[in-house]
């Protein structure tokens, strides 16, 4: 039995090591091109600047964004929303960064970066790839797995092809009314009037997913089928025409 028992032993040991090479070898592995990410990045410097002095400009400088709580840099001008986000428990690891620049509008819907987004996956993981070099300890950053890439949320085709229906979505929207203004208004909080119908669903997904950090709005979107989900985007799209 002590043999049996020393043989597990150093299996276990033997199959943690493995494990944990395969780990470094992962976190090691390129997540993109940092060179061609630089040159895509220049897009952004109008707003955005990192590396050696980097100082804020319309937009926070970026250096150690890897693990930074939104909305945190000092001196820098934020909107209100994602300042919000950020006291929920939104970081910037590699899927938010994804998701947000992908479409920044989808995972913050108040946000002041008036920017249409990096619709091209591989360009994406390039300027994060680029980023990343200005983490303070990049090596260490486990978001940066090249199996941890995702945007905000994969929906299959068939649930964005739902075309919702407004008059449903009306009904459905009186508990949504309580905080969400009808007339657009956002004071105090994000106004979805006249939202893009896709934008609305994929933010009622990433709630749902928790990968939004808001709770009541977990709760919320988590109570709605997807149709459900699709007839108030609709409602709340049409609102804005």
């Amino acid at each position: 039995m002590k043999r049996i028992a020393t043989y597990f032993k150093a299996a276990a040991v033997i199959a943690a090591a493995f494990v944990h090479q395969a780990h470094a070898e992962e976190i090691a592995a390129p997540l993109g091109d940092a060179a061609n990410g630089e040159k895509i990045f220049r897009k952004c410097a109008s707003c955005h600047a990192v590396g050696a002095g980097a100082k804020n400009k319309v937009g926070p400088q970026l250096n150690g964004i890897f693990g930074r709580t939104a909305g945190t840099v000092e001196g820098a001008r934020y909107s209100k929303g994602l300042v919000r986000e950020g006291k929920n428990g939104l970081v910037w690891d590699y899927e938010h960064l994804d998701a947000y620049l992908d479409n920044p509008k989808a995972l913050v819907s108040d946000t002041r970066m008036n920017f249409r987004g990096l619709k091209e996956e591989q360009d994406r993981h390039d300027v994060l790839a680029y980023l990343r070099q200005f983490s303070d300890s990049p090596q260490d950053i486990p978001e940066a797995q090249p199996t941890a890439l995702s945007k905000e949320v994969e929906l299959p085709a068939e649930v964005l092809a739902i075309v919702g229906d407004p008059a449903y979505g009306e009904y459905l929207s009186s508990e949504c009314s309580t905080c969400h203004q009808r007339n657009g208004s956002d004071q105090g909080i994000p106004s979805v009037t006249g939202w893009p119908t896709e934008d609305f669903v994929v933010a009622m997904h990433a709630y749902k997913k928790k990968i939004r950090p808001h709770p009541v709005m977990q709760m919320m979107a988590g109570r709605l089928s997807d149709e459900e989900i699709a007839a108030l985007a609709a409602y709340f799209a049409d609102l804005g025409d």
